[in-house]
């Protein structure tokens, strides 16, 4: 697919979208639509932010893990149409297997439910109850409630069930059992409707085709552009510099992290003080690894599941989970009926929580040492469920926080935004400069593929309803 270089672009636009996430991208097609003038710039050869793919030995991989909401298939019937949303395919195997207990789900709430009452002898009551609590949760309730004190007050004493209920959001937004329970039910909530769905065929189909619709709508996007500044003159967002190269602009919408954009490419002189006073506790999410395998062409693996959470720790504990040495890891296995391609194919990502700091300063001989070593306790537990694994596998990579920090330019390498308290700053942007604005993955409750697409469209309105005033 061509776009735009660099040199071919205009003076000027009604809006730059600067990053190409899925927010990015809902956003800047979104406002297309509306009639504005859009330029997307992306610092990177490809779009797609996180919601990206590679190719290693004739393989495609996407980055990570990805598993999203029933909710995603309104969200892109409305906003991407009809060939997104038919692509949007149920993961209907979600396998649990630590030393607790082993077991297979939907991943749906009527699942869970049973479940829980014939697998955890919970009372129908008490889950009745749980379910309708985390149901009913919004982001203006309480926040002092954590999510161990909401566990604790369903089931006491149950750090099985806790794992059961806690373990996948972790792996979805880096969110601790300390954190405010709102933060946990919003998302479990969701996620806990219908089941876990992802795209068929792959990020590189869903990417492509969301290219093609916005080109349609008439956006100008143009790639290997890394945005330096973000101009403001008189309290307001005016344009970008990309390089040597100014381009003027009504609005300017970062998809970049809330950090970056603030302390990077538009600076923290210009914003007054009580907003540093907030923006100071702001806190950058964790960050993840990756492993990818490869299944040599010609070769098959069983049908073990869609998504795997493994573990030899005996309980969950999210610091456990975030460990260099980690015994808990999620595998997304890729069935040639999840990517059809001409020829059959079998990838397998291993997805692990991080911490940046943990690897920020290796120096490249321990960095060498630290991946191989994840590499091979990867083979170890794969090896559990698909017997023979190193005989079949014929390319191997991997990622860690230095990678994401690499290519994504985030802040510690995070892969999932912020703290609660970066929604907060995020919303409040365009209020404190005006024309300016930001949508990414904040405050927990703005990531993942759904949360992201949909805070593009509430962010789309925003500036529309600025630069038509």
């Amino acid at each position: 697919m061509q776009y735009t270089p660099l040199d071919r672009l205009e003076a000027r636009y009604d809006v730059v979208v600067v990053g190409s996430g899925l927010g990015g991208l809902t956003c800047a097609n979104r406002l297309a639509g509306a009639g504005h003038r859009v330029l997307l710039l992306e610092h990177h050869f490809q779009l797609g932010g996180l919601a990206t793919w590679f190719k290693r030995g004739g393989h495609i991989f996407d980055v990570s893990l990805h598993g999203f909401p029933y909710g995603m298939v309104k969200t892109c019937k409305k906003y991407w149409g009809p060939a997104i949303r038919d692509s949007i395919v149920q993961l209907k195997n979600i396998v649990f297997d630590n030393p607790q207990f082993s077991l297979t789900t939907t991943f749906s709430k009527d699942d869970f439910i049973r479940i829980l009452q014939e697998r955890f002898a919970v009372p129908a009551a008490v889950v009745t109850e749980f379910f309708a609590t985390v149901d009913g949760m919004n982001f203006y309730d309480d926040q002092s409630l954590s999510t161990r004190e909401l566990f604790t007050r369903y089931f006491p004493g149950r750090s099985d069930i806790h794992r059961l209920l806690m373990e996948p959001i972790t792996y979805a937004n880096g969110s601790t059992l300390d954190e405010p329970a709102i933060t946990y039910g919003i998302v479990f909530s969701n996620f806990m409707n219908r089941g876990v769905f992802t795209f068929e065929g792959g990020t590189d189909k869903l990417i492509g085709l969301m290219a093609e619709e916005m080109q349609k709508n008439g956006v100008t996007i143009c790639t290997n552009a890394r945005v330096d500044h973000i101009l403001i003159e008189h309290n307001k967002a005016c344009g970008v510099m990309v390089g040597n190269k100014t381009i003027a602009a009504k609005a300017v919408v970062s998809n970049a992290g809330i950090t970056n954009t603030i302390d990077e490419m538009v600076g923290q002189e210009q914003f007054a003080a009580d907003f540093l006073d907030r923006f100071k506790n702001v806190q950058v999410n964790n960050s993840s690894c990756q492993v990818y395998f490869g299944i040599r062409r010609g070769e098959t693996i069983a049908d073990i599941g869609d998504l795997l959470f493994t573990s030899t720790a005996e309980e969950f504990s999210s610091e456990e989970m975030r460990r260099m040495d980690t015994k808990s890891r999620t595998f997304s296995v890729y069935y040639p009926k999840t990517r059809p391609q001409s020829v059959p194919d079998y990838t397998i990502v291993a997805s692990m929580n991080a911490n940046y700091d943990d690897w920020a300063e290796l120096d490249s001989e321990s960095y060498r040492q630290a991946k191989e070593a994840m590499i091979e306790r990867c083979f170890d537990d794969l090896e559990r469920y698909v017997p023979g694994i190193r005989g079949k596998v014929d390319t191997i990579e991997s990622a860690t926080p230095r990678t994401f920090q690499r290519y994504t330019l985030h802040t510690k390498g995070t892969s999932f935004g912020t703290k609660f308290e970066g929604l907060d700053i995020s919303r409040s942007l365009h209020r404190e400069i005006h024309g300016l604005f930001h949508v990414g993955s904040v405050g927990i409750i703005m990531s993942g593929w759904l949360g992201a697409i949909n805070y593009g469209v509430i962010v789309a309105n925003d500036v529309d309803g600025y630069v038509r005033g």
